[in-house]
């Protein structure tokens, strides 16, 4: 499929040629790239107007599960969700399992739902390199809010942070207390908290993780334009909560908007896409330079023997890359 017809396709909501223009987005291929720069260019216009939420949590907090049970609740309400779901690639065989619309059975049947799962591919912070333009694609196609989840490993797990309207840090029954808000990390980024599994035996326990948070977010003093971190519990199984999360996210979405800082973040997002992008860039043209690639395996094998330093080593690699 040509650019053009890949374009028009994505334009038409069709979801092969979205599949398609994704896959060509994540390809490391050189033709494949400038493909899809053609593309999500010109695809660009006609995005934006979406919710973009980024939700991580670590494994077993029940993530898939429970986005499956809000994307079945956006699409009862006239929504259609896309979800982006990134997977950890192993490092040691390169591989990734991509099982996450297996946990989403019911969803991943609706075609007014889109999800697409995508390896990690040794990007750090829970995303893949290329979230940030499929999230765009998704747009075009006409999905009007945007899950992205994380890989899941804990702390980390900051750089969606950097790309989404809302970043929802999901935790289990248990899993927190006051001293998250001295470790502050992942519990300072967040804009909301969502206590998983709040039924059955874990419901009290649900609401003491709640109350922990609560106070945890008091103590680094994270607040949000409303003047507050919402912290709600929710059930996945039962749907208990999930008007509450969704209500929670239209009043953060709508403050923001209302003070400007909504088009402010989206703004800052933008610039810090073009540095990665730029960081990306460089280090590409640095590895495929051939006076570089002539001694690069010299200079690592002084550094892997203890012969050079690495910083020397950087230094005189970086004076053969600018000559």
């Amino acid at each position: 499929m040509t650019v053009s017809t890949l374009t028009k396709g994505v334009l038409a909501g069709e979801r092969r040629a979205l599949s398609k223009a994704i896959t060509l987005i994540e390809s490391t291929r050189d033709d494949h790239r400038i493909q899809a720069e053609k593309i999500v260019d010109a695809l660009l216009p006609h995005t934006g107007n979406t919710i973009r939420l980024g939700l991580t949590g670590i494994p077993g907090v029940g993530k898939s599960t429970l986005i499956e049970s809000f994307g079945l609740y956006l699409l009862e309400h006239g929504h259609r969700p896309a979800i982006l779901a990134v997977d950890p690639s192993s490092p040691v065989t390169g591989g990734s399992i991509l099982g996450d619309k297996t946990r989403m059975e019911m969803l991943s049947r609706d075609a007014r739902a889109f999800i697409r799962p995508s390896p990690s591919g040794g990007t750090l912070g829970g995303v893949a390199r290329r979230t940030r333009e499929a999230m765009l694609l998704c747009e075009a196609a006409g999905h009007d809010v945007i899950l992205i989840e994380t890989v899941g490993v804990g702390q980390s797990e900051t750089a969606v942070a950097g790309m989404v309207d809302l970043f929802l840090l999901l935790v289990a029954p248990g899993a927190g207390d006051e001293l998250q808000g001295i470790k502050k990390g992942i519990v300072e980024l967040a804009d909301m908290v969502v206590v998983t599994k709040a039924d059955g035996d874990l419901a009290d326990a649900a609401r003491r993780a709640a109350r922990d948070y609560s106070n945890a977010l008091h103590l680094i003093g994270r607040v949000d334009e409303n003047g507050n971190v919402p912290v709600v519990t929710c059930s996945a199984t039962s749907g208990f909560g999930i008007d509450a999360m969704w209500q929670g996210v239209t009043e953060q979405i709508a403050a923001a908007k209302s003070v400007g800082t909504f088009a402010q973040r989206r703004g800052r997002q933008a610039k810090a896409w073009m540095w990665d992008e730029i960081t990306e860039t460089l280090i590409s043209d640095f590895k495929n330079d051939p006076n570089i690639a002539k001694t690069i395996k010299d200079y690592e094998s002084l550094v892997e023997n203890g012969r050079m330093a690495p910083g020397v080593a950087v230094q005189k690699l970086v004076g053969i890359f600018k000559r």
